[in-house]
């Protein structure tokens, strides 16, 4: 699925750049025997992730019908809501990051160095919390099932793309290759805002199954006679747009009332233009009144 791929490469790399900025600066500032302290962080990040996501399929596996529906739809919105803060967090943080991330490591590094940790566990367990609830999310949605039997083509979507991001990472911190990160996080937010308003459709579509909200079986238009969920363009639709060929009422109106304002702010926010920093402002008045 290429909305799985999509996340894992865009949260992959989000992670990737911040352990990439995280290693360069200690290897930088001379601080190379503090590294192991990042690896324990990231470590530590990535098994409470695998941990939640088999504890999520366990969970799922033992409940009744309404229940799963009940805590698939709300974490499907708390996932929504994840990707939106990203979203906006790396817009506005994309061009300062790497200044924010090496004062937070001298500041922990002036401790006893185990603050390094609790860096890469945040930085790291951030982005793949974000990862780990859009991704069991959309399984449910492609499956119907919560990490069940069915589950291997979405998971094996989202390794693959955080397996690219981990080779793009690599390459970007040896020098190899050069990406422009600013018009990268643009273009995949514009598309994400999209795959987040699926997963938030999606959750209004799994309470209505439990009956938490009505409006189940009024259908603001059904084209599954035109698209077919089982067809190949189904499938892309499903995969990139969370596009269901029956949707309700309710759906619509969430998906709408997600896209059209976020997609707005968001624009906005990229073409705002970047204020300088004040010591730069500073000193060409410097320079001409000397």
């Amino acid at each position: 699925m290429l909305g799985n791929f999509l996340i894992g490469l865009r949260e992959g790399l989000e992670a990737t750049l911040v352990v990439s900025i995280l290693v360069a600066y200690l290897v930088k500032s001379g601080r190379s025997h503090l590294l192991p302290r990042i690896w324990v962080g990231v470590a530590i990040a990535i098994g409470v992730c695998v941990a939640i996501t088999v504890g999520l399929g366990l969970l799922g596996r033992q409940l009744t019908f309404q229940s799963q529906e009940i805590i698939g739809g709300s974490l499907s919105i708390v996932a929504a809501g994840f990707v939106t803060w990203m979203i906006f967090w790396m817009a506005g943080a994309a061009r300062t990051i790497g200044t924010e991330l090496r004062g937070q490591v001298d500041a922990a590094a002036h401790g006893s160095g185990w603050g390094l940790v609790l860096v890469a566990v945040l930085a790291v367990g951030r982005e793949g919390l974000e990862t780990t609830l859009i991704l069991w999310s959309n399984t449910r949605q492609a499956t119907g099932s919560a990490l069940g039997e069915q589950t291997a083509t979405p998971v094996i979507a989202a390794l693959l793309g955080i397996a690219t991001a981990v080779v793009l990472g690599y390459l970007l911190y040896r020098g190899a290759i050069s990406i422009n990160l600013t018009r990268f996080f643009t273009w995949t937010g514009a598309l994400l805002i999209f795959v987040a308003a699926g997963v938030l459709s999606y959750g209004v579509h799994d309470l209505q199954e439990a009956g938490v909200l009505p409006g189940l079986n009024t259908f603001a238009f059904d084209v599954s006679h035109v698209v077919s969920a089982g067809s190949w363009y189904g499938t892309v639709l499903k995969g990139v747009f969370n596009f269901s060929p029956q949707t309700t009422w309710l759906e619509a109106i969430v998906w709408v009332a997600y896209v059209v304002p976020v997609l707005t702010l968001f624009v906005r926010r990229v073409r705002r233009p970047v204020q300088p920093a004040p010591a730069a402002q500073a000193e060409p008045q410097q320079r001409a009144a000397a």
